[in-house]
């Protein structure tokens, strides 16, 4: 208990420290450069105490409960008695293939932290608004999570071999910029954003927890090497999804109209 509120502590402070330059330069450019009295002092300042104060309960939550869920999963999904019994070979050596639930677990929480990104929810629901409906909310999320869920799991997958992470880099954005020649022009904007969002204050810290399990408990993989890596795995191919996702949409709606013209 004590050892918990001294981390708290810690963190509030921490936060203090960051949240106070923010602070600072918003008063600079209020008071000195334009000139003018704050707005709605009393809300601003209670805007402050809760961003200090959620964003503390976040940290907090991140280092007492995500971080070490994302490590202890990889750590049992590794566990080499888990490994040989779920590919019934007790007793024989462990290869790549044998890693067949470590893929399924990166797919299934970068799709399921995805959905649940508040940031992506955000742009999902101005994307609607803006495109008169074109764009779904809920299309939108499921095609950036489907993206998500690829990457992580080939992430894994790159971590369990230990191949080099610029080979899938290199050809999954040479990938992207084929498709940017060919998608809609107006999804194309959204589709690089959507892969910049959806890294963030629910994706990350399990994805990275994830990505440091692996390469702390397989053996011969360096945390620092083969550890990181995973969130650009979970930003490159969301952006191939989404125009993906837009190309068949055009697709079927070209095929729509020759059907009516047909008839």
């Amino acid at each position: 208990m004590i050892e918990a509120l001294e981390n708290f502590l810690h963190a509030v402070l921490g936060m203090l420290a960051d949240v106070l330059p923010i602070i600072a330069v918003l008063l600079f450019f209020q008071l000195l450069v334009l000139r003018r009295a704050m707005p709605n002092r009393r809300r601003v300042l209670v805007g402050f105490v809760y961003v200090l104060v959620g964003m503390t309960l976040f940290l907090d939550g991140l280092a007492e409960a995500l971080f070490p869920l994302g490590r202890l999963m990889a750590e049992q999904l590794t566990a080499p008695e888990f490994i040989r019994g779920a590919a019934g070979n007790p007793a024989g050596p462990v290869a790549w293939q044998d890693y067949g639930w470590v893929y399924a677990f990166g797919a299934a929480i970068g799709f399921a932290t995805t959905v649940a990104e508040p940031a992506l929810i955000a742009v999902a629901i101005k994307a609607e608004l803006v495109s008169g409906g074109t764009i779904s909310t809920r299309g939108l999320r499921f095609a950036v999570a489907i993206g998500v869920a690829i990457g992580i799991a080939l992430g894994t997958f790159r971590i369990v071999t230990g191949t080099p992470l610029h080979w899938y880099i290199m050809t999954g954005y040479l990938v992207a910029v084929v498709q940017t020649a060919f998608a809609p022009r107006e999804i194309i904007p959204l589709a690089y954003d959507s892969g910049g969002v959806t890294t963030s204050t629910v994706t990350v810290p399990l994805v990275a927890a994830l990505g440091l399990g692996l390469a702390s408990t397989i053996p011969g993989r360096s945390p620092l090497i083969d550890g990181f890596g995973l969130i650009a795995f979970a930003s490159l191919f969301p952006i191939m999804t989404v125009m993906g996702y837009a190309q068949l949409g055009a697709l079927r709606a070209g095929k729509w109209r020759r059907r009516r013209r047909k008839d």
